[in-house]
């Protein structure tokens, strides 16, 4: 894993089905972040339009509540 990422972030994605493939230097794949609101809620432009149980429609954005995208995300620019 090409990341390092706190370890209650890890145990706390319990849903992942892209096998984590998010910390991997080789196949790295995430969603961009449009935009936050209270450094918590991530807004998200999808990868992908695969079914994800962390990605939730909301009007026409979508709304990330992975725990390992959030290390992600703080660890660049929070």
């Amino acid at each position: 894993m090409c990341d390092k990422i706190p370890e209650d972030a890890l145990s706390k994605t319990t849903k992942c089905v892209k096998d984590f493939s998010c910390l991997s230097c080789e196949t790295r794949k995430v969603c961009s972040v449009t935009s936050v609101v209270g450094n918590k809620l991530l807004f998200i432009d999808p990868v992908d339009m695969r079914v994800c149980p962390y990605k939730t429609d909301f009007g026409l954005s979508y709304i990330c509540s992975c725990p390992v995208r959030y290390a992600l995300y703080a660890r660049c620019y929070i």
